[in-house]
Formats: structure tokens, C-alpha cells, sequence
């Protein structure tokens, strides 16, 4: 029911922490939007990929309380799923906590957001197809 899981982390400022982990040798394979200020870019090195987004992106766009000051909660897994709804209440159902309900995003995307038992962010990500 899922895959393809990824790290997030959430930045003040996308381009700076972009450019500060090309010099660990990741190269950007995602960008939105494409041009200006991004507000989500993804970085791959030797298969493993790392998400950067945006604190004020994620306050905004998905109603995610983040507070960078706080140790530990700049970051969240990422899991891709065919069903973000039904993933979100399995997840629920098991205990998670509720931080963002399943809602559509960039016109492809259907997302969602839960705290596991130790209230660690679990991003649930499905493509919806296009048109």
C-alpha cells in the first residue's frame, strides 16, 4: 500500500538549504514552482531522495502548525500511496493523530498528514491523474 518513502525537511529559506546539500552532491530532480521562489524542490543522491519545503508553504497551503525552533520537528517521512484517504484513515484508525486532512494540492497531488505514536509527521502523497 506504500512506497517509494522519502525524508522532508521543512526550511525558512528552500533555495539556501537546495544549494547547501548540492555541495553534499545531491542533484534537484523536482522543482515547484519552476521558476521564482521554490516552495518544494527534491534532491536525489545514490537513490535515496530528500525533500525541502517551505515553513511558510506548509502553514499556508496545508494548515501544518511547524515551529523550526522546536528540536527535531523541521522533518517528516514522506510515503507515496495509491490512496491517500483510505491510507489516512488505516493510519488513523491505528492511532495516528490528525495533522492535515487528505485535500488535493498542485492540481496532481492528493495529500495528507498524520503523527505516528511518538507524534513524528507522516506525509501520505498520491498522484491523481491529470485532467
Amino acid at each position: 500500500m506504500f512506497s517509494a518513502p522519502q525524508v522532508n525537511i521543512y526550511s525558512a529559506d528552500v533555495a539556501r538549504a537546495v544549494d547547501f546539500y548540492r555541495e553534499i552532491g545531491f542533484e534537484e530532480s523536482f522543482r515547484t514552482p519552476n521558476e521564482g521562489t521554490p516552495i518544494h524542490v527534491e534532491l536525489k543522491l545514490d537513490g535515496f531522495t530528500l525533500g525541502v519545503a517551505s515553513v511558510e508553504s506548509a502553514r499556508a497551503d496545508h494548515g501544518l502548525d511547524l515551529d523550526l525552533a522546536i528540536p527535531g520537528r523541521g522533518m517528516e517521512i514522506a510515503v507515496w500511496t495509491d490512496d491517500t484517504d483510505a491510507a489516512f484513515a488505516r493510519l488513523v484508525a491505528a492511532g495516528a493523530r490528525v495533522l492535515s486532512e487528505p485535500h488535493d494540492w498542485l492540481g496532481t497531488l492528493r495529500v495528507a498528514w498524520v503523527a505516528d505514536l511518538d507524534d513524528n509527521p507522516i506525509e501520505l502523497v498520491q498522484r491523481r491523474p491529470v485532467g
